[in-house]
């Protein structure tokens, strides 16, 4: 019995704390307009299934999400190879991009970091 109680416990403190997290979507055009007109923080992530460096980054990206302090931030995914006119609006030429706005502003970028530190300091440009 305790240990179904345990079990019930990590399950329910795990959907919570996912819960906290920011959100990740695929991208679209009218969401990503609609986010950064209501000066929402948003990050893109350019990634294609084959890039190793972009396997690296997702289980970092991943994680940071979870975390309450990311709550109000989206993330928008953006396969590299589906999405060629996408990219070029956003003037992105490599898969492992990560592009960071607060609002409409965008407020950096990096090409195939894959350090926790690195990405976790551009997610933040977008809510400090």
């Amino acid at each position: 019995m305790k240990l179904a109680k345990a079990v019930a416990l990590l399950a329910l403190s795990t959907l919570v704390s996912l819960a906290m997290g920011g959100e990740i979507k695929p991208f679209s055009q009218p969401e990503f307009d609609r986010l950064t007109a209501a000066g929402k923080p948003v990050v893109l992530h350019i990634s294609a299934t084959w890039c190793p460096t972009c396997k690296a980054q997702k289980p970092i990206v991943d994680g940071l999400m979870k975390q309450p302090a990311y709550k109000d931030i989206t993330l928008l995914m953006i396969d590299f190879d589906a999405n060629k006119a996408t990219l070029k609006k956003f003037k992105v030429s490599m898969q492992s991009t990560l592009v960071a706005f607060k609002g409409a502003k965008e407020m950096g970028r990096s090409v195939g970091d894959t350090t926790p530190s690195g990405i976790e300091g551009l997610i933040k440009k977008t809510i400090n």
